[in-house]
């Protein structure tokens, strides 16, 4: 054997180990898992069909369901509520009812019993305790609402 055809198989083999090696990484590629959009996932898909993102958010869910709780302890001693909606920082806090929806800092806050209210901008119904289906729209709107009045 000649030193030129030494050097054609010693190319050969290279160029086989290349294509050998190429192949392996496009297959553990196409095999590779897809990457996520978000890191971490959003929280979601609790039982009842709960929803929650943010630290405490329903932290006292038990047998609740379709509840929505973005913020801070948004619908935190909730328990067994239903289709209630809170978003902010404490939103619905103290919330018990059902169908009560809250959108802004501490609105309502000191919302225990009452059903079908909604709260929207800081503070809005904050001291409204167990009336039921009292509107509220504006920063402190309501605020000073207590048990039987009416907004």
């Amino acid at each position: 054997m000649t030193t030129s055809q030494l050097r054609k198989s010693a190319q050969w083999s290279l160029w086989r180990r290349a294509l050998v090696l190429i192949s392996l990484v496009l297959t553990c590629v196409a095999l590779s898992p897809l990457a996520r959009a978000v890191t971490p996932a959003p929280d979601g898909g609790y039982p009842g069909s709960n929803t929650a993102e943010g630290t405490q958010a329903l932290q006292s869910c038990t047998t609740g369901a379709f509840n929505t709780a973005l913020g801070f302890q948004a619908l935190f001693h909730l328990t067994d509520g239903l289709h209630n909606t809170a978003t902010g920082f404490r939103a619905l806090i103290n919330n018990t009812g059902d169908f009560d929806v809250a959108i802004g800092s501490q609105a309502p806050l000191a919302n225990t019993l009452g059903d079908s209210k909604t709260a929207v901008g800081t503070n809005a119904l904050m001291r409204n305790t167990s009336d039921d289906g009292n509107i509220a729209a504006g920063a402190n709107a309501g605020a000073n609402l207590t048990i039987g009045d009416k907004y």
